[in-house]
């Protein structure tokens, strides 16, 4: 049964014109359509789409000022490596320097010490060469005392005080 109301429903529909009925609606239900186009555009596409607008500039102006900023960041970098690298090399420059004095004044320690020691030796000889000469003076002075004595045994203290 339900089938033939459908069917007669269908056959009414069919008999007025179809699906597409060219009277007054059409021209009212396209004005309709227009005004809500026309609404929507107003109140929801343009402020959506300055509203879009608006955050695609704030992210292009964001990514600008990241861009200067890493380029600046990386000019830093670069001054601050030509920076440390001078450093580096006014350091090894005054390692250098230093262990160079170093080296000089050791040298001049050790040929100090060396002259020192030289002066001492010479010293030490000196000494050594002035008690040579007292001992042999001393040991000349016991000769001829010796030699006195035995001449004075032999010959006679009164012939040995003329001599």
């Amino acid at each position: 049964m339900t089938h033939w109301i459908t069917l007669l429903a269908v056959e009414k529909v069919a008999k007025e014109g179809g699906l597409f009925d060219l009277d007054a609606t059409l021209p009212l239900m396209a004005i309709q359509f227009l005004l809500l186009a026309l609404i929507l555009n107003a109140t929801l596409y343009k402020p959506l789409g300055k509203a879009i607008d608006g955050r695609n500039e704030y992210v292009r102006n964001n990514q600008l000022e990241a861009q200067e900023r890493l380029s600046k960041a990386e000019k830093l970098a670069e001054a601050y490596e030509q920076e440390l690298a001078g450093a580096r090399r006014q350091a090894q420059t005054i390692i250098a320097d230093a262990q160079a004095e170093a080296q000089k004044i050791a040298a001049e320690k050790v040929a100090a010490a060396q002259k020192e020691a030289q002066a001492q030796r010479e010293q030490a000889a000196g000494e050594i060469e002035q008690q040579k000469q007292q001992a042999l003076a001393s040991l000349e002075q016991q000769v001829d005392a010796l030699s006195r004595q035995i001449l004075e045994k032999l010959l006679g203290a009164d012939l040995v005080k003329q001599r």
